[in-house]
């Protein structure tokens, strides 16, 4: 096993681990000194890898983006594109509302990691334009004259307000069974689209490709900017 290779499995390893980290912490922060105990390793080995906290919380929700976008990419029907969507945020809602609220302290606190803010957003981006694709094909097939943008910010509506129900310990007292709910919460969604029926000569999804204009825009600007 070459010496690049062995770097990149330690490299994963200290992700993940930290990741387990902060999901335990409960408040959203880790230590260095913690992280390289539970590896086994020298604390400045850590900084080989990442020469901050900030960079290595950065890279945690780079590598989650990136596991999501994989996620989206399977081709199959567009139904099983938007379920996935909404179980996406349902299944571990801890680290979804988790990961969210440090790349936002990150975004309005941090600087000199332009770099990595390029990199989660264009994976984003990307990512997005994929969920448009798969909504915009569900909508199609279900004859819908809900929008692209609409029925995309319902589903992260649903998503996010349902991640933050099943996160809560105090709503968690008063929910039944989690999976029947998460289910719910997916055949909502499946079923939106069915209450807004297109008319047989109405121009489906015309917003579609302002979306798309609209990503591609944002990625040049987002070069420029400074984080």
């Amino acid at each position: 096993m070459s010496r690049q290779h062995q770097f990149k499995i330690r490299e994963e390893n200290i992700l993940a681990m930290a990741e387990q980290l902060l999901l335990e912490s409960g408040d959203g922060d880790i230590t260095l000194d913690s992280l390289a105990d539970q590896l086994d390793l020298a604390k400045g080995t850590l900084y080989k890898h990442f020469s901050s906290k900030d960079e290595l919380y950065l890279r945690i929700i780079i590598r989650y983006e990136e596991q999501l976008f994989e996620i989206n990419r399977i081709d199959d029907c567009p139904s099983a594109g938007v379920a996935r969507m909404i179980f996406q945020q349902l299944f571990n809602p801890q680290k979804a509302m988790l990961l969210n609220q440090i790349e936002e302290r990150l975004a309005a606190s941090v600087t000199g990691l332009n770099r990595l803010f390029g990199e989660l957003y264009d994976i984003r981006r990307q990512r997005m334009k994929r969920l448009i694709d798969i909504i915009s094909a569900y909508l199609q097939e279900q004859h819908s004259s809900l929008s692209t943008r609409d029925y995309l910010s319902s589903i992260w509506a649903m998503g996010q307000g349902g991640a933050g129900l099943l996160n809560s310990s105090f709503y968690q007292r008063y929910l039944g069974r989690r999976d029947t709910l998460r289910y719910a919460f997916v055949q909502q969604m499946l079923e939106l689209p069915s209450h807004y029926p297109a008319a047989d000569d109405e121009v489906m999804d015309e917003d579609m490709q302002e979306l798309v204009e609209q990503i591609d825009t944002e990625s040049e600007e987002h070069r420029n900017a400074s984080y």
